[in-house]
């Protein structure tokens, strides 16, 4: 609406003042008058008054013919004053009729000018209205966009001041986290090393039972016990070296394995020497044996040459055929514990455990004990399950008696390779 009135209010930008209808309605007035005074002299040469009143005087002395044409012509001028009357009525009427128009022309005009200037003012005033609405809208749009301004700038600061605490929640988190992991590592590293604890002392125990139940092998036994405990003592404080410094442990880790394998070169050579000495006492058991028949042999000759000769082929196959069983008895329990053995991931080539074994009557295992560690717990209850596994070793019934007696305690090497 105030487009469309704004086209009007350029229009009448130039005041509009009284001047053409007042110059139209002086205009009006001049005509007028101009009429007036051509109108009147026409009536000033007939003066009927003053012509009766002269001939009403002589009527005295003329004769009723001419009082009768006088009487017509007093009627005659008289009807034509009456005429004259009515055309000046009838003139002024037209004057006062135009006189009239002009005035109500002239009103018309002032009216329409005053028409036309309380538009202008009304125009004027809507224009105006106008810019005070446009005004107050963009004061309030300024002030919208200051208040949304403000408000952005508030979130904004709220959004800074929420990130920043979340960024320190985090941070807290992230600590209390850290915390709680290396609190958990001390408890789990704890609780490795006290089953780690408890494993050594079920392994002593077990040790120090098989230790009672194998009286011929107690000292040797005790002696290798003391150099696990001992070794194992050295692992654990390895072990926590190697947590603190890493470089050392590298290097100490290298010096550990030098030593641990002088360590199982020097007890393998020590159980190399133990089973020669004690392959060396059963052969000389053998040969005291052979020795002892043949002396028998010889005591019997009195009661025949080819009875002592006889005798002595049956000692000697015998003997054959019980070392015969014995390898073939051995070779079954390395092929029954080979099968059984589930060697652990990652173990090098350089490990070898050698395992201790102990058969009843019948073949039922009766214990199976790590006379040579090979420095990996892993390895060693490895070897010691493989053997529990593969057991009982039914095949020792079919061996000789005497050949029983001497399997029923017995070694073997693991090594990643084999048995032996």
């Amino acid at each position: 609406m105030a487009r469309r009135q704004r086209g009007p209010s350029r229009s009448y930008d130039k005041p509009v003042g009284y001047g053409v209808p007042t110059l139209l309605a002086i205009g009006l007035h001049v005509l007028v008058v101009v009429l007036s005074l051509v109108t009147l002299p026409q009536r000033q040469p007939a003066d009927p008054e003053s012509t009766s009143i002269v001939q009403a005087t002589l009527v005295s002395t003329e004769t009723t013919t001419d009082q009768a044409q006088r009487a017509e012509e007093a009627r005659a001028r008289a009807a034509a004053r009456q005429a004259e009357e009515e055309a000046r009525q009838e003139e002024e009427a037209r004057q006062a009729e135009a006189e009239e128009q002009a005035r109500a022309e002239a009103e018309r005009q002032a009216a329409e000018e005053r028409a036309r200037e309380a538009e202008q003012q009304q125009a004027a005033r809507e224009e105006e209205a106008r810019r005070l609405q446009e005004a107050r809208q963009e004061a309030e749009a300024e002030a919208q966009r200051r208040a949304e301004e403000a408000e952005r700038q508030a979130r904004l600061r709220e959004e800074q001041e929420a990130e920043r605490q979340r960024q320190q929640e985090a941070a807290a988190e992230a600590e209390r986290q850290r915390q709680q992991e290396a609190q958990q590592r001390a408890e789990e590293e704890a609780r490795r090393q006290r089953e780690a604890e408890e494993q050594r002392q079920r392994e002593a125990e077990e040790q120090r039972r098989r230790e009672e139940e194998a009286q011929r092998q107690r000292e040797a036994e005790e002696q290798r016990r003391r150099e696990e405990e001992a070794q194992r003592r050295r692992e654990a404080e390895e072990q926590r070296r190697r947590e603190e410094e890493a470089q050392r442990q590298r290097e100490a880790e290298e010096q550990r394995r030098r030593e641990e394998e002088a360590q199982r070169q020097r007890e393998a050579e020590e159980q190399r020497r133990r089973e020669e000495e004690a392959q060396r006492q059963r052969e000389a058991e053998e040969q005291r044996r052979r020795e002892e028949e043949a002396r028998r042999a010889a005591e019997a000759a009195s009661q025949g040459l080819d009875r002592a000769i006889e005798g002595e082929s049956d000692a000697v196959a015998n003997a054959r055929q019980a070392q015969e069983a014995a390898n073939s008895f051995i070779n079954l329990v390395r092929r029954a514990v080979e099968q059984a053995w589930v060697i652990p991931p990652g173990a090098g080539g350089g490990l070898a455990a050698t395992v201790q074994v102990q058969l009843g009557p019948s073949g039922e295992l009766f214990g199976a004990t790590i006379t040579q560690s090979s420095g990996d717990s892993s390895f060693d209850r490895s070897a010691l399950q493989a053997v529990e596994a593969a057991a009982p070793f039914g095949e020792l019934r079919q061996l000789p008696p005497a050949a029983q007696r001497d399997f029923r305690q017995f070694n073997l090497r693991f090594t990643p390779g084999d048995v032996r």
